[in-house]
Formats: C-alpha cells, sequence, structure tokens
C-alpha cells in the first residue's frame, strides 16, 4: 500500500490561526505532506500579541501522541511550545517509546510580541531530557541566549552559540539569526557530525508579517526531513519555502498587529510514499 507522509505537530494553538499547531498544519499540507498534532497549550492571541495561555493536562498530552503514533506511525515529529515541566517530561517519555525516525525542535520561549511563553523549571528538563532525543533544535536568537546564558549580536556569537547548544546532545542546532540588526540576516547550522558550520545569508524582507516564522520553519525542515532530504537539505529547502510565504504575505492585511505568512503560496500535490 502507498502512503503519504505523516508529520506531527506537538505544540501549541494558536487562536489567530498564524503560528503554532496552525502555522504548522499549514505549511505541512502545502508542502504536501499529511499533518497530524498533538496539542500542548490553548493561547488566547491574535496579532496583536499572546493573552492568556492555558496547558493541557500532560495526560493529555500524552494520550494525543500515543494515539497518533500508534495508528499513523509519523515519518517525523516537530515538537514547538512546552510550557511546563511535566508536559516536557512526557513528551520526552514518548520519544524514548516511539523512537520516530526525525525529530525537529523549535524551543518556543517568548512570542513575536514578548509575552514568555514557558515556565522555567521547565528549560532545565528541556535541555537535560529532551534536547538528546532530537536530530535538530530551531532557536532564535533570543531564545538561544537563553540557553546559553549569552548575549548574541553577531555572526560569531551565533557560531559559539551553536556549539554550546550541541553539548545538550541533539544531533544538529540551527541558531536563526533573524533578529540581528542590519541589512543582512545569517542562520547558522552546525552538525554534530561536522566542525565547520554551514552559515546561510539571506537579506531582511521588509514584512510586519512574520508571525509564525519559527513554528512555519521548523515543521516545514521535519516535513523535508520526512520526504528523505539529508539535513543540510531539509533546512535549505525549508528557508526558502519561509522566505517565499513571507514575500507572498507581505503585503496582504490581516489584524492590526503581526499578521502570518502566505503558507499556501504555491501549494504542491500530496506527496506519495511507496
Amino acid at each position: 500500500m502507498k502512503r503519504y507522509p505523516v508529520i506531527i505537530s506537538i505544540a501549541g494553538s494558536d487562536s489567530s490561526g498564524g503560528a503554532g499547531i496552525q502555522a504548522d498544519l499549514k505549511a505541512i499540507s502545502a508542502l504536501g505532506a499529511y499533518a497530524a498534532t498533538a496539542i500542548t497549550a490553548i493561547t488566547i492571541q491574535n496579532t496583536m500579541g499572546v493573552q492568556t495561555i492555558h496547558p493541557v493536562p500532560a495526560e493529555y498530552v500524552q494520550g494525543q501522541i500515543e494515539a497518533v503514533m500508534e495508528d499513523l506511525h509519523p515519518d517525523a515529529v516537530k515538537i514547538g511550545m512546552i510550557n511546563n515541566i511535566t508536559i516536557a517530561r512526557v513528551v520526552a517519555k514518548c520519544l524514548r517509546k516511539y523512537k520516530p525516525a526525525h525529530v525537529v525542535f523549535d524551543p518556543v520561549m517568548v512570542s513575536t510580541s514578548g509575552r514568555k511563553l514557558i515556565e522555567d523549571d521547565a528549560i532545565e528538563v528541556l535541555t537535560k531530557e529532551l534536547i538528546p532525543l532530537t536530530d535538530i533544535i530551531t532557536p532564535n536568537l533570543d531564545e538561544a541566549e537563553v540557553l546559553t546564558g549569552k548575549k548574541i549580536t553577531n555572526l560569531k556569537e551565533m557560531k559559539e552559540a551553536a556549539l554550546t547548544l550541541l553539548s545538550f546532545g541533539s544531533k544538529a542546532v540551527l541558531v536563526k539569526g533573524g533578529h540581528l540588526v542590519g541589512a543582512n540576516m545569517y542562520d547558522v547550522l552546525q552538525l554534530a557530525s561536522q566542525t565547520k558550520p554551514i552559515v546561510f545569508k539571506g537579506k531582511h524582507i521588509e514584512s510586519k508579517n512574520v508571525h509564525g516564522t519559527g513554528c512555519t520553519l521548523s515543521s516545514s525542515i521535519a516535513t523535508f526531513l520526512a520526504l528523505g532530504e539529508d539535513m543540510p537539505g531539509a533546512v535549505s529547502k525549508a528557508k526558502e519555502y519561509v522566505k517565499e510565504a513571507i514575500e507572498a504575505g507581505k503585503n496582504i492585511s490581516i489584524g492590526h498587529g503581526n499578521g502570518p505568512l502566505c503558507h499556501s503560496y504555491a501549494p504542491v500535490k500530496m506527496q506519495i510514499l511507496e
């Protein structure tokens, strides 16, 4: 029997539809794969910011993951917002139990509007129990600073941070430099199997519609890994998809704040695996 490539997103729900589970569903579908979900939290938010976070009970998170894993057998896992220590441990427990082929972790800690999205005691669990089970983590500069305890303001410091983060046990680290000051932006991909990083250079795209960029990138990486790309190829193709989605949505008005990308700017046909 032929089948679809399946990606499960373990993340929070965004009521405005631009980030979290909703962004992942859109990106995975636009890239031709099948998206399943396990919701870790319900957020009350819109394009102006996050108002309230309601974590889903850990046993319900575990139940969602197990139901999908035992029936759909996902080819890749994308992990987004994990708000507290009990959910972090449940997710790690499920990864150890099911041993998925690809695990992408976007350590969502602060919203675009500056709202803190994680409890302090959960960070240690992420670094010691969850990150070692992942194939790649994709922190932005703010998240990388939280995880390393060091300020990051330039490309050199991004490379140093990537090496520090790699010591937590993931097979790869992508430090995203979208918040760097200047015309150019850099992303640094450090693989555990290589001594030198891969540096992606690009131009800033002037747009207020970048809500959910990190969620979209990480779920896209997971999708391309499920489709058979190696890590550098998956990251490169995911970055290109996100760039085009930002370009396509930069002149669209949705809400009064930070709007979403245009995830479906050029959807592809559903991919089929043998």
